[in-house]
């Protein structure tokens, strides 16, 4: 029997999941194939570099994970010349029963974006549900141009197979709205205006009590609950960028792996084709800690926390 989960996976000490655009897609893109696979149902999601986390109606929620990490990991290893287990051993798994529950748990899953301040909204950041549900109504059904079928399967994991109803953008990243549960999504949140509202709100005093006075076996579904044990889980941190309000000075995690992936990699190692920061030795990365700390300052104003850079020169990892 099919239950609804919460599932999250992190990076391990130091290091990342993701590194960049293309491989927050291909992170979307292999867990949807799990989906279709197992027959399960995909309601919410949410891809950051350090974790992921989807809301899944599944019977099986370990295999659906260990499916996707396996497949990441292959992807992940081959694409940056690494060796190793992708993420942590654990996944975090939690049943979520009850209607306030899962609103509560959608809500936090479709709000990533705006917890880790990556945007001053959940419809500013590409790697989410957030802007898959009532389309129509706020007006995002503007013609994308989409890959030819013959070319998905660059995008996918070897030996898997994508009916041809699933489409796919030209950047490579599968369609969200036509993986996700949208009907159902859409109708626990009612209509437009209240999902709207349940993106904006700030603080949720009023959706705790409601789950409180529920019937249901799940905890609360709180922000801590949902990134428990995951990276950067600060959660005054997290409920500070609520507000929307954020720092331009601050440069993510995105922007500071192409900086060094791009810029500095291919100068420490120029008899490399196609070089990657783990072919890095260890100590010439812990060297440019604070060599790239103070080149972003000096020439773009921007600055990067002692945790960022750990992650992004990968110095939890040694070969």
């Amino acid at each position: 029997m099919q239950k609804l989960y919460h599932i999250s996976l992190s990076s391990t000490e130091d290091e990342l999941l993701f590194r960049s655009d293309a491989d927050l897609a291909r992170g979307f893109n292999y867990l949807a194939i799990a989906i279709l696979e197992m027959d399960a149902r995909l309601l919410a999601d949410g891809f950051l570099t350090t974790h992921l986390h989807c809301l899944a109606l599944t019977d099986s929620p370990k295999e659906l994970i260990t499916r996707v990490r396996y497949s990441l990991a292959r992807y992940f290893n081959a694409m940056y010349a690494r060796r190793g287990m992708w993420g942590e051993r654990n996944p975090f798994i939690l049943e979520v029963d009850g209607f306030h529950h899962t609103l509560a748990a959608l809500n936090y899953v479709n709000r990533q974006a705006l917890h880790h301040g990556l945007s001053p909204t959940p419809f500013g950041y590409r790697h989410s549900s957030a802007n898959a549900f009532f389309r129509k109504q706020l007006g995002k059904m503007e013609r994308i141009p989409l890959l030819p079928t013959n070319q998905r399967y660059k995008y996918l994991p070897s030996r898997s197979s994508l009916p041809e109803q699933y489409r796919m953008d030209e950047s490579g990243l599968l369609l969200r709205e036509e993986i996700l549960e949208t009907a159902h999504v859409e109708s626990l949140y009612g209509t437009p205006r209240n999902y709207i509202y349940q993106m904006n709100k700030i603080g949720d005093e009023k959706g705790l009590q409601a789950q409180k006075e529920e019937a249901s076996s799940s905890p609360l579904i709180t922000l801590e609950l949902i990134e428990q044990g995951t990276p950067e889980n600060d959660i005054s941190g997290l409920l500070r960028n609520e507000s929307g309000k954020l720092n331009p000075n601050r440069i993510l995690d995105l922007e500071l792996c192409a900086l060094i992936d791009d810029v500095f990699v291919p100068r420490l190692s120029s008899r490399i084709e196609n070089p990657s920061i783990y072919q890095i030795p260890y100590a010439r990365r812990v060297d440019l800690f604070d060599h790239i700390r103070k080149t972003l300052w000096a020439e773009r104003k921007k600055f990067a926390t002692e945790d960022q850079l750990k992650r992004c020169l990968c110095l939890g990892y040694r070969p």
